[in-house]
C-alpha cells in the first residue's frame, strides 16, 4: 500500500456527508434512489434537512415484471405516481421529474442542461446520484445520469461554465455516489431501513409485485449490504457511498480511495 494514500487522506479528508443541509437526490428512474439510498434520504428528511429528489427518465420501459397490458406512456404515468407516494412516504417534499425517454432515447445535451438547472434552481451541498463507473452496470440510463452528475458536480461552482447549460452557479461541496461497489463513506441509517424497504415494495408496486422474485432478491441484498455497511462503520445500519470533495473531484486519484 502507498504511504501517499494515508497522507493525502489526513491533508484532504472526505466530505462528511451529514453536516450538510441541501441534498440533491438524481435517480435514473422511479425507484433508483430508493434502492440506492432511500434510508439516507429518509433519515435526512426526518431531521429536518432540505431534501430534492430529481428523476431523470421516465421508466417507461422498465419492467418485466408487469402483469398488464399498458403502453409504455401508461406504465410512465404510473410510476410517476408510484415515485410521488414514495418519496412522501420517507418526508421528501420537493419531487421532480425531466421525463425523458427511457433506455437512454435522449440526447447527452439534453441531459446535462437539464439537471444543470435544477442544480442552479435547487442549490444543493450534496448531489447524489449513481456510481456510473461500476464495471457490472449496463443500463445507459444509470451510466448517463452518474457521468452527467460527476461533471456537474465538478463544474457547479463555475459560473461560466454553468451559464452555457442555462444554469446559476451552486456550490455544490460534495459528490455522493450509490449503488457503488467502492464505497468510502457511511450514513449511519440505523432505524431507517424499514422504511426503505416500505418505500420500494408497498409503493413501486409495477417494479415489484407482491412475491416476485426480483424483489425477494433486492429485499434481501438490501439488508445484507445494510448489516455489512453498518459493521464497517460500527452502526446496526448503515448506507456506503463512493464521496468525492472539491479536493477528489479532480486531478488527486488517491485522495479519493
Amino acid at each position: 500500500m502507498s504511504i501517499l494514500r494515508p497522507i493525502l487522506h489526513f491533508a484532504a479528508p472526505l466530505p462528511k456527508l451529514e453536516n450538510y443541509q441541501r441534498y440533491l437526490f438524481i435517480g435514473p428512474h422511479p425507484d433508483d434512489i430508493e434502492i440506492g439510498a432511500g434510508a439516507t434520504a429518509a433519515r435526512f428528511a426526518a431531521e429536518g434537512k432540505d431534501v430534492c429528489f430529481l428523476i431523470c427518465a421516465d421508466g417507461c420501459y422498465g419492467t418485466d415484471e408487469l402483469d398488464m397490458n399498458l403502453q409504455p406512456e401508461e406504465l410512465a404515468e404510473l410510476r410517476r405516481w408510484e415515485a410521488g407516494d414514495s418519496a412522501a412516504f420517507l418526508g421528501v417534499k420537493d419531487l421532480r421529474f425531466l421525463g425523458l425517454c427511457d433506455g437512454g432515447f435522449y440526447s447527452r445535451e439534453d441531459l446535462t442542461g437539464e439537471i444543470a438547472r435544477v442544480i442552479g434552481d435547487f442549490q444543493p451541498d450534496v448531489i447524489f446520484a449513481p456510481d456510473p463507473d461500476v464495471i457490472t452496470e449496463c443500463h445507459p440510463d444509470h451510466r448517463n445520469v452518474g457521468r452527467t452528475a460527476k461533471m456537474l458536480a465538478l463544474f457547479s461552482g463555475n459560473p461560466g461554465i454553468m451559464e452555457r447549460f442555462g444554469a446559476s452557479a451552486a456550490p455544490v461541496q460534495a459528490l455522493a455516489l450509490y449503488m457503488t461497489a467502492r464505497a468510502n463513506s457511511f450514513v449511519d441509517t440505523t432505524g431507517y431501513l424499514d422504511r426503505q424497504l416500505s418505500a420500494i415494495f408497498n409503493f413501486h408496486k409495477s417494479q415489484f409485485p407482491d412475491g416476485c422474485d426480483t424483489g425477494k432478491a433486492i429485499r434481501l441484498y438490501l439488508k445484507l449490504r445494510a448489516a455489512d455497511f453498518g459493521l464497517r462503520s460500527l452502526h446496526r445500519s448503515a448506507e456506503g457511498f463512493r464521496v468525492l470533495g472539491r479536493t477528489q473531484m479532480h486531478c488527486f486519484p488517491e485522495s479519493g480511495l
